[in-house]
C-alpha cells in the first residue's frame, strides 16, 4: 500500500472502532480473508478464523443492545475501556512496517484522539436520543453508525484523499459539537436529579402525620375523689 493508503487505513480503523469496533474488524478482516485488499503489518491478524468468529459473535450481541435505550449507554460505557486501546492497536498495526516511532505516533493520535473523540460523541449521542420516549430513534441512530462504519472503512481503504478530508471535517465537527452534547447533558442529568429530590421531598413531607387522636388533654382525666 502507498504512503496515503496507509495513513487512511490506520486512522480510518481507529475511527471506526470508536462507534463500532466488532464490525470494523469484520469488515476489514472479511475483506484481508476475501482479498479484495491486502492488510498491512499487524492488521493481518484480523483475517484470522478466530478473530472473525469472535468478532462476529459479538457484533451480535452488540447489534441486540444497540437497539434498547438505556442497555446501548451501558455498553458504551463498558466499551469506553475497550474501543480506544483497540483503536490505537489496529492504527500501529497499519504502520508497523514503518517501524516502532510510527506505531507509537499512530497509537497515540489515533487511540488517544481519534478513538475517544468518535466514542464519546457516540456514546453522549446516544444518551440524548435515549430521553425519547419511543424507541425507533434509538434504532435509526444505531443502523445509521453501522452505516458510517461501514462507508468510513470503504472510503479509507478505495478513496483515501476523500476519506481524510472527511475525516478533517469530523474533527471540526466534534470540537464544535461535543461542548454542547456535554452542557446539554448537565442540563440533562441536574433536572432530573432536581426532579426526584423534589418528589422525594413531597413524599417524606406525605409520610410526616402526627396522631393528635392519641393526645388527651390534662382537664379530660378523670378528678379524684376528695379525701375525707
Amino acid at each position: 500500500m502507498e504512503a496515503l493508503n496507509l495513513v487512511a487505513l490506520g486512522l480510518g480503523a481507529a475511527w471506526a472502532s470508536g462507534i463500532n469496533l466488532y464490525l470494523a474488524v469484520l469488515i476489514l478482516g472479511g475483506l484481508g480473508t476475501a482479498g479484495v485488499v491486502d492488510l498491512p503489518g499487524d492488521l493481518t491478524v484480523l483475517e484470522h478464523p478466530a478473530v472473525l468468529a469472535a468478532a462476529g459473535g459479538l457484533y451480535i450481541v452488540e447489534f441486540v443492545a444497540d437497539k434498547v435505550p438505556g442497555v446501548d449507554s451501558a455498553w458504551d460505557a463498558l466499551h469506553t475501556f475497550i474501543r480506544i486501546p483497540a483503536g490505537a492497536l489496529l492504527a500501529a498495526g497499519a504502520l508497523q512496517d514503518w517501524g516502532a516511532g510510527y506505531e507509537v505516533a499512530a497509537a497515540l493520535l489515533a487511540g488517544g484522539t481519534l478513538a475517544a473523540a468518535s466514542h464519546a460523541t457516540k456514546a453522549s449521542g446516544r444518551v440524548a436520543v435515549n430521553t425519547s420516549p419511543e424507541p425507533f430513534s434509538n434504532w435509526l441512530v444505531s443502523l445509521l453508525e453501522d452505516g458510517l462504519v461501514l462507508g468510513g472503512l470503504f472510503l479509507a481503504l478505495f478513496k483515501p484523499a476523500l476519506f481524510l478530508t472527511l475525516l478533517g471535517a469530523f474533527a471540526l465537527l466534534v470540537i464544535w459539537l461535543l461542548p454542547k452534547l456535554w452542557r446539554a447533558l448537565r442540563r440533562l442529568f441536574g433536572g432530573a436529579r432536581k426532579a426526584m429530590e423534589t418528589d422525594a421531598e413531597g413524599e417524606e413531607a406525605r409520610g410526616f402525620r402526627v396522631d393528635f387522636s392519641s393526645l388527651k388533654d390534662h382537664n379530660d382525666q378523670p378528678t379524684p375523689p376528695a379525701k375525707r
